[in-house]
């Protein structure tokens, strides 16, 4: 195992999981030693997720303590004794499907977007393995991405999960540029940054939400329709059609739960929607489906390779995430009344290492 010339501490903070449905710890646990494919990662900064308060109330079973945020970035450290593609100072993206198996079907398949679905995998940072919320985490460097110079710390960790998330949703599309997009559920953290990519990929945007400052979010950054879904769900549906021709969006991506059934009225004949949201049950009705051929699709997060393709969009795009940072780890409780409050615009993001996000200043990052 290489590591970085600087001694590495014994022993690190990490908010942590100690008991399902109570608050988070912050406790002082052994910093971790990387595995022969692992990095160890300074972390610089942990994003809060929705999936970080299913994991709080045991929805996914983790074994406690469990070291909380699958969305992170910071500066690798110390390379386990197999990996070749990351060296010490490395800035990075966390990946957060922890050792692939690398042997079954969509490991080997020669479908880049499959590879993020083995089935074999040790676990996932942050949910079924320890996260982001500490001075160090261990990553693997199969699934890991590097930053450009020009995007941040602050960006990079929520775009772990929700970028890598909301931009496969969008190449998942197949649209052409000049084609209609919905996007329900527009104004939060996966939205705001949909409609950035979409724009990017050269399409006409319908942005979708129920929240005044989610209107106002997906206003700010570029759709081309902002659409309250408060209204009657038949005066949506004009709305949607009088601007597309009367035909109806040409694909709807659903990134709010329960929205699916309003997401397949906006979508015309023939069109397909593309399920992000993790409801219990996705409820649509048969009419949809039966009688105007409406096709589901299920997204997950990108492949590594759609991962890099991710990032090179982003610095030739000049594509923005919205943060919310909250300076600490400490910090957790006033970010969880942030978020619970309904108000927030973009992602919450707690700052673990403040002198990487300054030293990063140094080489132009800036997106």
């Amino acid at each position: 195992m290489a590591t970085s010339t600087t001694p590495l501490p014994s022993e690190m903070r990490a908010l942590q999981v100690t008991e399902f449905n109570a608050p988070y710890e912050l406790r002082t646990i052994p910093v971790p030693k990387p595995g022969p494919h692992d990095l160890l990662v300074k972390v610089a900064v942990a994003s809060y997720c929705h999936t970080d308060g299913m994991v709080a109330a045991g929805i996914f079973k983790s074994q406690l303590p469990q070291t909380a945020s699958h969305e992170g970035s910071g500066t690798v450290v110390a390379v386990g004794d197999s990996v070749s593609s990351f060296a010490i100072g490395d800035r990075v993206m966390c990946g957060i499907p922890l050792h692939p198996c690398g042997e079954c079907e969509d490991c080997t398949s020669s479908i880049e977007g499959r590879r993020q679905y083995c089935t074999r995998i040790t676990g996932h940072i942050g949910v079924t393995t320890q996260g982001c919320a500490a001075d160090y985490v261990i990553a693997d460097a199969r699934t890991t991405t590097k930053l450009p110079d020009s995007v941040t710390f602050l960006s990079a960790a929520p775009l772990a999960c929700a970028g890598r998330t909301v931009y496969r949703a969008v190449k998942q599309t197949e649209l052409d540029p000049g084609q209609w997009v919905a996007i329900v559920g527009s104004g939060g953290g996966l939205g705001h940054l949909g409609i950035q990519f979409a724009r990017a990929m050269g399409l006409k945007i319908i942005a979708i939400d129920a929240r005044d400052e989610g209107l106002a979010l997906s206003q700010d950054y570029g759709a081309d329709v902002v659409v309250d879904a408060r209204r009657a769900k038949e005066d949506v549906v004009k709305e949607v059609q009088s601007v597309t021709g009367g035909k109806g969006a040409d694909c709807a991506i659903v990134l709010a739960d329960h929205t699916e059934a309003l997401a397949a009225a906006v979508t015309r004949m023939h069109g397909t929607i593309v399920q992000v949201a993790q409801p219990d049950n996705i409820s649509i009705p048969f009419a949809e489906i039966i009688f105007r051929d409406i096709r589901i699709k299920g997204s997950l997060v990108s492949s590594p390779g759609e991962s890099e393709e991710m990032m090179r969009c982003i610095a030739e795009h000049g594509i923005k995430v919205r943060t919310n940072p909250f300076q600490g780890l400490d910090k957790i409780e006033e970010l969880l009344s942030t978020v619970e409050s309904g108000k927030l615009r973009g992602k919450a993001v707690l700052v673990v290492d403040p002198e990487q996000i300054e030293a990063e200043k140094r080489i132009g990052a800036k997106f």
